[in-house]
This record gives C-alpha cells, structure tokens and sequence, in this order.
C-alpha cells in the first residue's frame, strides 16, 4: 500500500478509518494541559523544596512536558515525571482531590485545572483539522478520537465537534477496560476494532510523541504526525510516516 505524500489526501481505496488524538490534533487544548501541568508541578515542587531545604528546578514544558507527560494518561504522567526527578510517591487513592502526596492526588490537581478553563474559557478547534474530518467522512471512511483524557468528551462538547466521531477511547475508557495508555498502541487498537477495522486499514494522527510511537508500534497502516511545537524531527524518528504543520495539508 502506497503512503500519500503531504500533499496528498486520505482516500476510502486506502483506508477504512481515520483515529484522530484530540488535544493538540483537533482541539487547541494542548497549551491548556501544558500550563495545567507546569502549575501544578511547580506548586509541589516549590513546596517539597522548602520542605527539604534544597534547590527549586521548575517543570519546564519545552522538555519535561514533551518527554514525560504529553499524550500520556495522566497517572502515568505523573509518575514519568516524577521518576525523571528520583521522586518515589505512593499511587494513592483515585478519588482523591487533595493530596498532593501522591500520584493520583497530583493527577487530580491538574484535572480540576483543566475542567476549570474548559468550563469558563471553552476550547478552539484547528479547523484546518475539522475540515480534514468532515472530509474523510464525506468518503465513508470512519473516524474516532483516542485521547489520553478524561476530558475528552467535554472537551468534544465544548468545541461543538463530538458527533463527527463514532468512536471515543479516552482516559475514561482505557481506566474502565484497563488498556495501557500511550505509548503502548492499545488504546488506538482498541478504537480500530470498536469501528470494526484492520489496523492496517486505518490511519494514526497524532502530535504527541508518544502518540505516534503507539501508531508506529500498534502496525497501523499509516501514522501522520501534526507539528504544533517544531517536533517534526522527533515525530518521524518516534513512528511518523509523514509530518505536517497544519491536518489542511491533507486536502484535496
């Protein structure tokens, strides 16, 4: 099977479905989750450092955020990151809203972030990326979004876009099915069979490297890579079979 160029669009000949992954892909959400994540890790660490008595280094999105969070659920998240600074916490209770003496308590923190500016500030949609949806649609070829979030479907609301995908395998998902989150291709094989096609049949389109790793690993039969944070190079050497600025590159 031939893969299509940049300049070339996703045809039903070639595909069956189209995964989109949402924040940074469809949804201009991704600067929301960074800087969710950097408040909430720079209050913890100020915190333990006066508490410690050692140095304050703050999480930096330019690298910490690429390498230990992004595209990640966000428990495993949690602990990349904090494993990257040899700090041990213990897992915690999922329920929990508080504590931030633990993986899922940190998790929570910067879920009730992100809730907060979806419900008060919205979300923007790439509508270079809609138009790529609705266009795909328009061929017959199924779409889903597999999102590491768990608040994926608010999100889809918020932006008006939620019924053009038939299939949703998002944080809620992978926790109740208990699938592995990215890296691991599980959560995108698992949208591949509730739309009931082959992974080679269907493409990957992610902007999160771990997100496309999954793609690469999980042997979908193509993975495009979206560059919003000039990645391009990291993209295709983690599994992008093609890298593009902006998902209207892929129209007709």
């Amino acid at each position: 099977m031939g893969r299509p160029a940049n300049n070339q669009t996703i045809t039903k000949q070639q595909f069956d479905a189209v995964l989109f992954d949402l924040d940074g892909v469809l949804t201009d959400t991704a600067k929301v989750h960074a800087a969710s994540w950097k408040k909430m890790f720079d209050d913890f660490l100020k915190q333990r450092a006066e508490k410690l008595k050692g140095p304050f280094r703050p999480f930096d999105i330019a690298t910490d955020y690429k390498l230990y969070v992004d595209g990640k659920l966000r428990y495993d998240g949690v602990r990349s990151f904090l494993e990257s600074r040899g700090i041990d916490l213990p897992f915690g209770d999922p329920d929990s809203l508080s504590n931030p003496d633990t993986i899922t308590g940190l998790g929570n923190l910067k879920d009730a972030m992100v809730k907060d500016i979806i419900a008060t500030e919205g979300v923007e949609v790439y509508e270079g990326s809609v138009s790529l949806v609705r266009h795909v649609r328009e061929q017959g070829i199924k779409t889903a979004v597999v999102s590491a979030s768990k608040n994926c479907r608010a999100a889809l609301q918020a932006a008006g876009i939620e019924d053009l995908f038939a299939i949703r395998v998002d944080g809620e998902v992978a926790e109740r099915l208990r699938l592995p989150g990215k890296p691991a291709p599980d959560t995108f094989l698992e949208a591949a069979k509730e739309l009931g096609v082959e992974p080679k049949r269907a493409v990957v389109v992610e902007d999160a490297i771990s997100g496309v790793q999954a793609g690469h690993d999980g042997g979908f039969g193509l993975v495009i890579g979206v560059d919003r944070k000039g990645d391009a190079e990291a993209l295709r050497e983690h599994g992008a079979d093609i890298v593009v600025k902006d998902l209207a590159e892929l129209l007709p």
